[in-house]
């Protein structure tokens, strides 16, 4: 074994142990944070509801970017575990992972009770054949005949570099257990009454599974002696010494793993959507991200996170060693700013009197007795995550992490840009402050109806226009000669009633003399409406939607600018029969 190797073997143990220790800190913070908020706490909630706006989008930020990262390290690793047992997938894991993140969407927008059903099977399939593979390798290490790892392709760097990236890699990737604290502690209103108590126990329960397999896969690692390797992971190099190679329990520890770390992923597919709709109803991200689908999901938070991480699969080429540097600063950015807001509420509710109670953003503040263990407890939990954070934002800055560091605050400008946006539209549209007024008589109303050609769907305009009852008049922008004359044949043949007012066009424009003539109609008249009609064919397939041009939209983003003007879009439908043919 070179000396690299060995440093990294003895490093392993005090990193798990490390990694043990802040997993069982931050839990018992994450536990009093259930009990305050006992319909989903959050870093966002909290921070909101504690520290304020700004350290809210900074947890809103680090939080969303979690997610992202979250599905990408995990589908990553996941398809690692597949490729270190079919090295000839080794060249598509790109691919693979891409398929994986559509997969999983897919699933998501089927609704999140029918995902859970799906995604319960492979967890407890994991935990069951880890520890199978715990006891038999701690039973071979006692009685003596636990071999060491072999034939593995080291990672070629300097020692000084590969031991520093390993140590820092160990310990980013354990770390990668934590996101689940925060995912039950938003969570908390999935579970059955009492919710609480449940998430709590949850919590705590998967805290110590966690560490115990933690402890143990580090302990049995480093009795095996396992190598840093780019083309075969810890686990497959684990199961393969304690099976054998070709073994079928070999085989059921890459699946479990495989799949557990794929569906790690569902984890952001719940909690992105939610977090953004959140966000998106405070006013700090688009509203539309508060629409559900017909599956009562949050289909556009959903879309976007594949998205996202798609894309970040594809720039890293789907190595975690690439992705991990970008993780740990945005979970431990959150972390850090939950557990100080949750220090400032137990400060706070320190200064109640007995018997009072204080109405938060959230939930209602009393008394309480152990206000100084709380805050203890919190406050030693935020530094010691605040001090990770700094490590990794300073150690792995060019390596990646320097992305994070920028992107957060880039994401929190962006969000006070949308949510300054939405107070100016809602003082806009303020009646208090609005100069409109009810008008104490009825205005007058012109209708123009836009005319490209005269067919079955100009009919059809023009019945529109009629049956409405107002003055009307046709227009027609002029930019070929030749179809001026025909239009106008047609329109004495086929309608012949009513003004074609002919519009010319030097610069071969069409929205721009519509424009004009639209506001020489509201010029002669301040009280005037104008009413323009358009038309567009509606076709039953999107693929025959897109031959056709679809200008309506054009028209509609150049006239709906202009005052007193309202645009009306009339479908002709023409549908298709068995033959083929349309009508």
């Amino acid at each position: 074994m070179s000396c690299t190797a060995a440093t990294v073997l003895n490093w392993s143990i005090p990193v798990a142990i490390a990694i043990a220790i802040l997993l069982a800190i931050v839990t018992i913070s994450y536990w009093q944070t259930i009990h305050a908020y006992p319909k989903g706490g959050g870093a966002y909630i909290v921070a909101r509801d504690n520290l304020g706006e700004l350290p809210a989008q900074v947890a809103g930020a680090a939080l969303l970017t979690d997610y992202i990262l979250t599905v990408a390290v995990s589908i990553s690793a996941g398809v690692a575990q597949i490729t270190s047992g079919i090295p000839d997938l080794l060249p598509w894991r790109v691919e693979l992972a891409v398929a994986v993140i559509a997969i999983i969407m897919l699933i998501n927008l089927r609704g999140v009770r029918e995902s859970g059903q799906v995604f319960a099977v492979p967890t407890y399939f994991f935990l069951m054949i880890m520890f199978i593979t715990l006891v038999v390798a701690l039973v071979r290490l006692i009685i003596g005949n636990l071999p060491t790892v072999t034939e593995v392709e080291v990672m070629h760097e300097t020692t000084q570099s590969l031991t520093l990236f390993l140590i820092l890699r160990a310990f980013s990737s354990g770390c990668t257990a934590l996101t689940g604290i925060e995912a039950i502690s938003n969570g908390i209103m999935a579970f059955k009454e009492p919710r609480s108590h449940n998430a709590a126990t949850t919590l705590v329960w998967m805290s110590s599974i966690l560490i115990v397999l933690f402890l143990g896969i580090t302990l049995v690692a480093h009795q095996i002696e396992v190598l840093p390797s780019e083309t075969e992971t810890v686990i497959s190099q684990l199961g393969r010494t304690v099976y054998g190679e070709g073994s079928i329990f070999y085989f059921m520890v890459l699946a479990g793993t495989a799949l557990i770390l794929l569906m790690a992923a569902n984890t952001s597919f719940a909690d992105f959507p939610r977090l953004a709709a959140l966000q998106a109803a405070d006013g700090f991200l688009p509203r539309q991200l508060t629409a559900r689908g017909g599956r009562l999901v949050f289909s556009w938070g959903i879309l976007g996170l594949s998205v996202f991480a798609s894309i970040l699969v594809i720039i890293t080429d789907a190595r975690t060693t690439r992705l991990i540097p970008l993780y740990a600063i945005g979970v431990f950015m959150s972390f850090t700013l939950s557990q100080t807001g949750m220090a400032k509420r137990a400060w706070r509710i320190g200064k109640i009197k007995p018997g009072e109670v204080i109405q938060g953003r959230e939930t209602p503040m009393m008394f309480d007795p152990t206000w100084r263990s709380k805050m203890a407890i919190s406050a030693f939990g935020a530094v010691c995550t605040g001090v990770v954070m700094i490590v990794f934002a300073v150690t792995k800055f060019h390596d990646g992490a320097w992305f994070v560091v920028l992107l957060i605050p880039t994401l929190v400008f962006i969000f006070f840009r949308i949510h300054n946006h939405y107070q100016r539209v809602a003082h806009a549209l303020s009646l208090s402050e609005s100069k409109i007024t009810v008008d104490k008589e009825p205005g007058n109303v012109r209708t123009i109806i836009l005319v490209d050609d005269v067919h079955a769907g100009t009919v059809r305009m023009v019945n529109f226009a009629k049956a409405l009852g107002h003055p009307w008049e046709a227009v027609h922008v002029g930019i070929k000669p030749e179809k001026i004359a025909i239009v106008q044949e047609k329109w004495a043949k086929r309608i012949g009633e009513g003004e074609l007012r002919i519009l010319d066009s030097p610069y071969r424009l069409l929205a721009d003399p519509i424009r004009q003539r639209v506001q020489e109609i509201l010029d002669s008249d301040p009280k005037v409406f104008v009413h323009v009609i358009m038309g567009h064919l509606a076709m039953d397939t999107y693929w025959e939607q897109a031959l056709h041009q679809n200008t309506a939209y054009v028209f509609n983003l150049a006239l709906s600018r202009m005052d007193r003007v309202v645009v009306t879009s009339v479908p002709y439908q023409i549908h298709r029969d068995t033959n083929g043919n349309h009508h």
